[in-house]
Order: C-alpha cells, then structure tokens, then sequence
C-alpha cells in the first residue's frame, strides 16, 4: 500500500511553507507518488503567477517536489479504472471533477490510498480510502 498525494495537500503546504518532511511525518509510512494530472496542476500554477517572486518560490516548491516524488502515469489500467468509476458516479448520481476522477482512478490502480484536503469529494469514490494530514 502507498499514498497518492493530492493536489489539495501540496497547495496547502507551498501556502504555509511546509516541506516534503513535513508532510511525510503526517501520513503512514509508506510509498508516496503523485499522480501525472497533479504535476500538470502544480505546473499550472506556477505559470498563473503574476508577479516574478510568487512565480520564482512556486517554481523552486514544484520542481523540488517533481525530483523528490515520484509521478504516476496515466496509464491503460488508469484508463480502464476511469471509466468504470466515471460510470459508476454518474450513474449513482454522484460525479466528481475530471481531474479529481484521474487521480483517483490512479491511487486505485496503484492500490494507494489518496491524501488529501478534499475529503468529501474522493469519498464518493467506491473501494477508495482517503486520508486527510493533520496539519
């Protein structure tokens, strides 16, 4: 078993300037990954900078980041999960946001749990456990 860090938990440590140790000490001893649609998101963000220093202190958190964890494709199992969860949600009534659906459909391949700030939306995910750092 491993964990998959959400996007929502890297956001929350580069605002209060925590490190990879940091969030490591919060989670279960396991091994971590990201999946590929979190890097695009953390890249996104430090290309909406508006000013030079935002931009420089995102690029230095997201690379480190990118170095240290490593980055989960989305792969044909990855797909195959997808779909089955993305029918399943809209059947029941219940959707999540596409980039939400991606990483959760990769923790599941991966057989991780994901962590994460944003409970209530992966919990809607059957077969998937979530875990939320207390910061």
């Amino acid at each position: 078993m491993g964990q998959l860090i959400d996007t929502s938990v890297l956001i929350q440590m580069e605002r209060k300037r925590l490190t990879l140790g940091d969030l490591i000490a919060r989670i279960p001893e396991e091994d971590i990954a990201i999946s590929s649609i979190t890097a695009s998101e953390l890249l996104v963000g430090v290309e909406r900078a508006t000013d030079l220093v935002t931009r420089s202190r995102r690029s230095v958190f997201v690379e480190h980041l990118l170095r240290e964890i490593p980055v989960a494709p989305l792969d044909l199992d990855v797909a195959r999960i997808h779909a089955v969860i993305r029918v399943e949600l809209a059947s029941s009534g219940t959707p999540i946001g596409p980039h939400d659906l991606i990483i959760a459909a990769t923790a599941l391949a991966l057989d991780y749990d994901v962590v994460t700030e944003n409970i209530n939306e992966f919990s809607r995910v059957p077969r998937l456990t979530t875990v939320q750092p207390s910061w």
